[in-house]
């Protein structure tokens, strides 16, 4: 399998690639969707540096406190960061956490909003397709680096993961559930029902309603895949990255309940 592509003399990982691509595609959705709401679209640019280094700091972080089984099967656990803080920069070692990235990315729209014109809700409402799309297509290059894959299986789509690859225990087995597959396609739906819910209903959403109906579906799809995952972070014995998103689905989930509820007893 191919590692990537050359740019000039410089490498360009697939991997590294789809993320950009990824991060880009969004970039332009968000622009999109703020001019469309009558906002000046120069804002997601002015908010896509703090969102990719706050973003790719919180990321970090929980990863390094929360370290997944692979990694801590390497040895690098939250006790070897702390002993060793240049490994924990060195991004190329070890990996990154999504929960890190939403608990930032929340942070820096908070702040960011009380500076700018456009309350929070809104902005979170602008980035909620945004965020399904560079998801989606991020999620595509753990083929190249065949990570993010789920239990042994025999259904005809299951993944070949090289022997190199594979977890420790886990040897034998040749084929296992593409979970990074699975996950982009469901952002992408989610994605897809967010334009939908943003055009067809535009006058009867509150604001914040689509971000809310992003961070509730996909929490509820990442509880659910990490039944299936293999490469699971615990923290005393717990499941903490399906915790969290059960967590964030009751919150979101609430959140709509509370609206509407308030609403029809108005």
């Amino acid at each position: 399998m191919s590692e990537g592509f050359l740019i000039g003399p410089w490498l360009m990982r697939w991997n590294g690639f789809l993320l950009v691509l990824g991060i880009a595609a969004g970039a332009l959705l968000a622009a999109y969707q703020t001019k469309r709401r009558g906002y000046d679209p120069e804002i997601i640019y002015y908010l896509f540096l703090p969102l990719m280094i706050w973003g790719t700091i919180g990321a970090r972080l929980w990863h390094i406190f929360t370290p997944p089984l692979s990694s801590v099967q390497l040895g690098l656990t939250t006790k070897y960061y702390l002993a060793h803080p240049l490994d924990a920069l060195a991004l190329w070692t070890g990996g990154f956490g999504i929960p890190g990235v939403i608990i930032a990315g929340i942070l820096v729209l908070l702040v960011f909003s009380r500076k700018s014109e456009i309350p929070f809700w809104e902005l979170a409402d602008l980035l909620a397709p945004a965020l399904a799309l560079a998801q989606g297509i991020g999620r595509i290059g753990n083929y190249f680096n065949q990570e993010l894959y789920g239990l042994p299986t025999d259904v005809p789509w299951g993944m070949f993961i090289d022997p190199a690859s594979r977890l420790i225990g886990y040897e034998e087995a040749h084929f296992y559930h593409p979970l990074f597959a699975y996950e982009a396609m469901l952002n992408f739906a989610n994605l897809f029902l967010l334009l939908w819910l943003g055009r067809k209903f535009s006058i009867r959403l509150k604001t914040g309603d689509l971000f809310l109906v992003y961070l509730l579906i996909y929490s509820a799809v990442r509880f659910s895949l990490e039944f299936l995952r293999l490469d699971v972070a615990l923290v005393g014995g717990l499941n903490i990255n399906q915790l969290f998103f059960a967590i964030l689905f009751v919150c979101a989930g609430g959140g709509l309940f509370w609206r509407y509820r308030s609403a029809r007893e108005l």
